[in-house]
């Protein structure tokens, strides 16, 4: 009986906890209209990238006499350049060959070469025995093996165009095989993951510095066919170039840029990007060209350009490269081969399987060659004897960086900031409008409350307002029984619950009589954790999202800026204030600092151990990943964060340092030029001291 007593008191107090506690979600897991929040992001960049490949597919509707495709080359071409290049000027290869290995029927060529100054490229040519004449050559593209081509599944290939009497280069892409960039000397291993994180980690400083990933990568083919038609037992008119997955990706792009490679046959890659943003997402950094979608580029261009040289679309079925996107390519690209009156140049392939090579598909691509290099003979896929990992070790530790001690992508990334940004202030404040894609919000935005909690002195309402799309931001406002001070638009980039509790940073603003906006932007708190994560995931920072955002022009730093100063409307119509404060931390900062620029209702804001710089980002070797989605590509070249401080000095900005030791490494966030008595800075104060400086901000 005692027990069944104390069992209903403990439902009871249960019970009672349960109504007392309040939750801070705005979003109800059953209100199915809204619980899709997490991948409104992606939904959201995937909508603007239709609009923009819509308008892409109704001018290549209307090409088709010879004349309009080629107008259309020539326009692709240019493109091409402008998204990728321009690219280095080309230097002395400096080849050495590190050793040579006789097995039967052929002999291998180590040898490193420098694509640019001090930039090693580690590669093997395998040479047939018994060549009597210059004979065709082809170069072999890894895909995403650690291992580069000395994979097995690539040997297979690589090896069966030997025994076919190809001249094969194959070459190590930086951050596989021997070019590894980061990595434990003391095991050769990694240290932040496999390729696509060696691609993307310094991919993203390249994006951010005003390169490219893409453009070191292709560079380095570019420069593999100079090697390969300086030697002598190449015949330079009968050149091709092949690779699976990553390599498929490789041989598009190095295909599309080199005109002196007459045959291609890319696979495991192309599909479009409609269907890749239907199913798998934009990949790892390498994949990517800067606003390429937004310059009306998509995958099909890749061969279009190229045409009438011969080109086979390799697929299969099952590909995580969606194959209606191969079909739907292939269709297109067929189009221009008949205006050419060439239609025997240009063929897809398929075979039913996942992301992988087949012998169906092995042996067209034989053929093809065969056929388009002028080397007749048999297409059956052979056995072949794997070779070692010693075999094929090219540089004498195993790393070209242990023995040539060159640079590195993030050092060649560096190159780029010699110089400051030129230009007027207010130039500068222009170009990270443009360059940010930030979209002045137009008309009234749809509102709606969805609960309220009453707290000592202050209540928090529960609200939703509709973004920039179709999809709904939920934001708390915390506003006090009597308020005395400038309303306040908090941004966390945890979300707005993260300091929404008793007691917490936004209550002391609320007692000090400040109505409080919180809100949780696309990819933050309720909207956050989407099915996205993509191939990049840094400590769960994903990339992907951020190099979608960059092949649609559109940054997540002037989205959500955009979507901030929406909420800044709202803020002041609610409040009934002309003029509202906002309040960001850490990396939210760098939205704050934009958002405050385009729009005259701040009369100032507070940044707490806000980020730095993006210059600072490209500098620093191992830097923090979680900073990437709130930097905009191609800035440091243009404008910084402290230019954007620097034009809000006059509204007499706080900024507040809380951590003694941070990323940045001592950089300020400081302009150099600003009138520093103007910006109030304070740094490695505590939580107390906080409190206070925040208190004496909030007054007019």
């Amino acid at each position: 009986m005692n027990r069944i007593f104390f069992t209903l008191l403990i439902f009871l107090f249960l019970g009672f906890s349960s109504q007392a506690q309040e939750d801070l979600k705005v979003i109800q897991s059953h209100w199915v209209s809204f619980t899709d929040g997490p991948n409104a992001l992606y939904k959201h960049q995937a909508a603007q990238a239709f609009k923009m490949l819509d308008a892409r597919e109704k001018a290549v509707k209307e090409l088709h006499s010879l004349e309009d495709w080629k107008g259309w080359q020539k326009q692709v071409e240019k493109t091409l350049m402008q998204v990728v290049g321009p690219f280095p000027e080309k230097t002395p290869l400096r080849p050495e060959i590190t050793r040579t290995i006789q097995k039967p029927g052929y002999r291998m060529d180590h040898l490193v070469f420098q694509s640019q100054p001090e930039f090693y490229v580690s590669a093997t040519l395998f040479i047939p025995d018994g060549l009597k004449s210059k004979a065709p050559a082809i170069i072999y593209c890894s895909g995403h093996a650690l291992e580069s081509y000395r994979s097995v599944t690539y040997q297979h290939v690589i090896l069966n165009l030997v025994k076919k009497g190809f001249i094969v280069l194959a070459f190590d892409p930086v951050g596989q095989g021997e070019r590894l960039e980061y990595y434990d000397s003391a095991t050769g291993k990694p240290t932040i993951g496999g390729p696509t994180k060696q691609h993307s980690y310094p991919g993203a400083q390249a994006f951010i510095s005003g390169s490219s990933q893409a453009r070191y990568m292709i560079w380095d083919g570019i420069r593999a066919v100079d090697y390969l038609i300086s030697r002598p037992e190449v015949d330079r008119e009968r050149i091709g170039i092949t690779g699976r997955s990553g390599g498929g990706t490789q041989a598009a792009y190095i295909a599309a840029f080199d005109d002196r490679i007459y045959a291609s046959a890319p696979e495991n890659y192309l599909t479009n990007f409609r269907r890749l943003w239907l199913t798998h997402g934009p990949q790892d950094a390498e994949q990517n060209f800067y606003r390429g979608i937004a310059s009306g580029l998509d995958q099909p261009d890749l061969l279009l350009v190229r045409a009438p040289k011969p080109n086979l679309l390799i697929a299969t079925s099952r590909d995580i490269f969606n194959i209606e996107g191969a079909r739907e390519t292939a269709k297109q690209v067929s189009r221009i081969y008949q205006a050419f009156d060439a239609p025997g140049n240009f063929a897809l392939v398929e075979d039913d399987a996942g992301h992988a090579s087949t012998q169906k598909n092995r042996e067209a691509m034989y053929a093809f060659f065969q056929n388009h290099l002028n080397l007749p003979g048999e297409s059956l896929d052979e056995s072949i004897d794997t070779l070692s990992n010693e075999e094929l070790q090219v540089s004498p530790k195993g790393q070209l960086l242990e023995t040539y001690p060159g640079k590195t992508i993030q050092q060649l990334n560096l190159e780029f900031l010699s110089d400051q940004p030129t230009g007027t202030l207010e130039e500068r404040v222009a170009d990270s409008r443009e360059l940010s894609g930030y979209l002045e919000p137009v008309g009234t935005s749809e509102r709606m409350m969805t609960g309220r909690y009453q707290r000592d002195g202050y209540t928090v309402e529960k609200h939703l307002i509709k973004g920039e799309g179709e999809y709904w931001i939920p934001f708390l406002l915390l506003v006090p029984e009597e308020i005395t001070a400038e309303a306040v638009l908090y941004l966390h980039p945890e979300g707005k619950a993260a300091d929404a509790s008793v007691g917490g940073e936004m209550e002391a603003l609320v007692k000090e009589g400040a109505m409080v906006m919180a809100p949780d932007l696309l990819n933050t708190g309720e909207m956050g954790s989407g099915g996205f994560n993509g191939d990049s995931n840094f400590k769960g920072n994903s990339y992907n999202h951020w190099f979608g955002s960059i092949l649609i022009g559109r940054s997540l730093v002037g989205l959500h800026a955009g979507d901030v100063n929406r909420l800044a409307k709202t803020l002041q119509e609610v409040s009934g204030n002309k003029t509202i404060k906002g309040l960001a931390k850490g990396r939210m900062s760098a939205v704050l600092l934009h958002a405050a620029n385009y729009n005259e209702a701040y009369s100032s804001i507070a940044l707490i151990d806000p980020m730095v710089s993006y210059r600072a980002l490209v500098q620093e070797r191992n830097y923090d990943p979680s900073l990437i989605p709130f930097a905009v590509a191609n800035s440091v070249t243009h404008y910084d964060l402290p230019d954007l401080l620097e034009n809000l000095a006059d509204k007499r900005p706080l900024v507040l340092q809380v951590d003694a030791v941070t990323p940045s490494e001592g950089q300020s966030l400081l302009p150099e030029r600003a009138a520093m008595e103007k910006i109030n800075v304070i740094q490695t104060v505590d939580l107390e001291e906080r409190s206070g400086y925040l208190k004496q901000w909030l007054q007019p």
